[in-house]
């Protein structure tokens, strides 16, 4: 058998099973791992947006602070092994494969077989029972009280980034029911920190908090002064911690190290050692992909997983900061389950043409159906069926009118998005 031939070739068969929400099978597969998840501090993170970076930034702060730390994200944006890191490294395929050699045999023992994200779970905090992480920071699928990853009976802090509209058809039409699946991450006594500014979704988790004795803390972003964002990154000043920097770009960056450095405080109180020091070193080491990131400079290209409501209005928010208003080539390709009109509808002021592409994903929303979304708002666009053909006639545009190029939407084409890229530029 080819090398590294059997995790793609089990992935690819648990992936015909779909997607099952729920906890039976994660419970059961775990148990005949050794309950893994169970001897590692957790941090479970779960929100509808932000959720990346705010891990990324408090893996590399846990990591400057001397922690093994290990993290878990979805979905992987450039192959299976970009969900699982080691102090802020992306795993090798040979890593993945040890751990599985186990996680294989044990899933198959199953009557009732897990879906791939389970057994990806499943791999993960066996991995980091292996390795011996002093912390790993898990981040939710889709939701939190039935999520594969909400096994853990006792974490060291749970989060919840902010909750806004999005998985309607799996989590509920409104920002209270959506809020409820999420404070499921919620356990007996444990601390949990609440980073959103709705109040809905406040008196939700409040209740749930309530119920469960967890002590709940929410961010104060009146703490955050002196903020400024640009292609170069984000500053701040945090009471409490004076400046810092991040490389990340996006408003919404300021609102996720507020979260952080408020997560950074209630670790401490958990017995964590975690100096002022390690808290600036880490957040100007911050590296993370598809949150507005930087890809080109010339003309500057941008990629930014925005796909539901709140992403889209903040992808707006940091166009308009970073680029001054001016107009933007942009390239948008969703799936079909998304509120996909609201790209024309929030972002048609900053568009001097749009380009639209076909995530690689059978949920793909078709791209004529979304640039006819873009012409009725009166925004010129072409649809392109090839996603490479579409990323090299957006990057043309863009540079013949020395405009940036914004790339929005599923993080299931940023792999594809890259690729195309870099072949556009090497040449």
């Amino acid at each position: 058998m080819e090398k590294h031939a059997l995790t793609p070739d089990y992935l690819k068969k648990a992936a015909e099973r779909g997607s099952k929400l729920g906890l039976e099978r994660i419970t059961e597969l775990c148990r005949i791992l050794g309950d893994p998840q169970s001897e590692t501090k957790i941090i479970h993170v779960a929100g509808t947006n932000g959720k990346g970076s705010f891990s990324a930034m408090l893996s590399h702060i846990l990591r400057a602070s001397g922690y093994v730390v290990g993290s878990f994200s979805s979905p992987a944006l450039t192959g299976v092994t970009d969900s699982f890191r080691i102090n802020c490294r992306e795993i090798s395929m040979n890593v993945l494969d040890w751990v599985m050699a186990d996680v294989i045999p044990a899933a198959e023992s199953m009557d009732d077989k897990p879906t791939e994200f389970e057994v990806l779970t499943a791999a993960a905090y066996e991995l980091f029972r292996r390795v011996d992480c002093n912390v790993a920071i898990i981040e939710c699928g889709m939701g939190g009280d039935t999520d594969s990853t909400n096994v853990v009976k006792s974490p060291l802090l749970s989060v919840i980034t902010n909750v806004a509209l999005d998985h309607t058809a799996f989590l509920g039409g409104t920002v209270r029911e959506i809020a409820a699946h999420k404070a499921g991450i919620i356990k007996e006594g444990r601390p949990v920190l609440y980073g959103g500014a709705d109040l809905d979704a406040f008196e939700v988790i409040n209740a749930a908090a309530f119920e469960k004795n967890a002590p709940l803390s929410v961010t104060d972003q009146f703490r955050t002064l002196g903020t400024s964002t640009g292609i170069g990154g984000t500053e701040l000043e945090f009471d409490g911690f004076g400046k810092a920097r991040v490389p990340l770009i996006g408003t919404y960056q300021i609102y996720n190290i507020a979260n952080v450095l408020t997560a950074v405080e209630l670790l401490r109180r958990e017995g964590l050692d975690i100096s002022d020091e390690a808290v600036r070193k880490g957040l100007a080491e911050t590296k993370w992909h598809g949150r507005f990131e930087l890809l080109c400079s010339d003309p500057v290209v941008i990629f930014d997983g925005a796909h539901n409501p709140d992403g889209i209005r903040q992808a707006a928010s940091s166009i308009r900061q970073c680029f001054g208003g001016g107009k933007v080539a942009l390239l948008v390709g969703v799936m079909a389950d998304k509120e996909y009109r609201l790209y024309p509808s929030i972002l048609g002021q900053y568009v001097e043409r749009a380009f639209t592409v076909i995530p690689d994903n059978p949920r793909a929303l078709d791209s004529t159906v979304l640039a006819d979304a873009f012409t009725r708002e009166g925004i010129a666009a072409r649809s392109f069926t090839d996603l490479a053909k579409g990323v090299k006639a957006a990057y043309s545009f863009a540079k013949d009118n020395g405009i940036p190029l914004v790339a929005l939407g599923s993080l299931y084409m940023y792999r594809e998005f890259c690729e195309a890229l870099g072949k556009i530029t090497k040449k």
